[in-house]
């Protein structure tokens, strides 16, 4: 990390209005019901973490914030602003950035040619000559096809760099250290940690708790679609029934 800001990093939250409030989110893909009434908030500054075995409604919670669920109900508020009822381009441009999963990149272009195209444009984005500030590996890389050539890492670098272009208010990261070695999970939280202390607001799905809850400030944690507990991340990674009762006695992601 350098030092291109992207706001001044806001003190840790632990009162106030929130920036992303979630009440009584329900979700379905199809007949299936997969969530059933999530509950939680992310404040201005925070980063807060969503854990849960496979198939607990993590990812499914994110995508339904993007509206890339169509079928949900309860409310989700963001900025002071019902996002139930809007499509994905409208959610995008209000300020929220999205990493899914599998990265969204294209396996045909470039390193530059993916950042020339962000998926959202809004006033204030960061230009590509600050991205490469931020991500110095990816101007190693500049022609290279991120398909044949960049590793796990800069992948996911690549994926976050087109995030941070549209200049969001939030970025909602899928599994970021999925499918990395060990020390590409390390130079990734370790790129989420610096974007964080730079004042970027991060709602983060992760497996890996002890990595997941490092880099954050509150956590909770999901069970078959419901929010069944949380707390600080401190408090959550003291709290044994968070890897023996729910995540399977796993505090690593293995």
């Amino acid at each position: 990390m350098t030092d291109v800001a992207l706001s001044p990093k806001p003190a840790a939250a632990t009162s106030g209005a929130a920036l992303l409030m979630v009440e009584g989110l329900q979700a379905w893909y199809g007949e299936s019901h997969i969530l059933h009434g999530v509950d939680f908030d992310v404040r201005e500054g925070e980063v807060v973490t969503l854990l849960g075995r496979n198939g607990a409604g993590k990812t499914t919670t994110l995508k339904s914030i993007m509206g890339i669920v169509p079928q949900r109900t309860g409310s989700v508020r963001f900025d002071g602003q019902e996002l139930i009822g809007r499509t994905s381009d409208k959610i995008a441009r209000a300020g929220i950035a999205f990493c899914p999963e599998e990265r969204g990149i294209f396996a045909s272009l470039d390193v530059q040619e993916n950042l020339l195209l962000p998926p959202v444009v809004r006033p204030g984005g960061l230009s590509v000559e600050q991205i490469f500030e931020l991500f110095p590996n990816l101007k190693e890389r500049l022609h290279s096809s991120q398909g044949t050539k960049l590793s796990g890492g800069e992948q996911q670098m690549l994926a976050i760099g087109r995030a941070l272009m549209a200049r969001p208010k939030i970025l909602l990261l899928d599994e970021p250290s999925l499918g990395l070695s060990p020390r590409l999970v390390g130079e990734v939280f370790a790129l989420i940690r610096g974007l964080a202390s730079e004042g970027l607001t991060i709602l983060l799905v992760e497996q890996n708790v002890k990595q997941g809850l490092g880099c954050a400030d509150r956590g909770y944690l999901l069970s078959t679609g419901s929010v069944v507990m949380t707390g600080s991340a401190d408090e959550l990674l003291a709290d044994p029934a968070v890897i023996d009762s729910y995540l399977g006695g796993r505090s690593n992601g293995s």
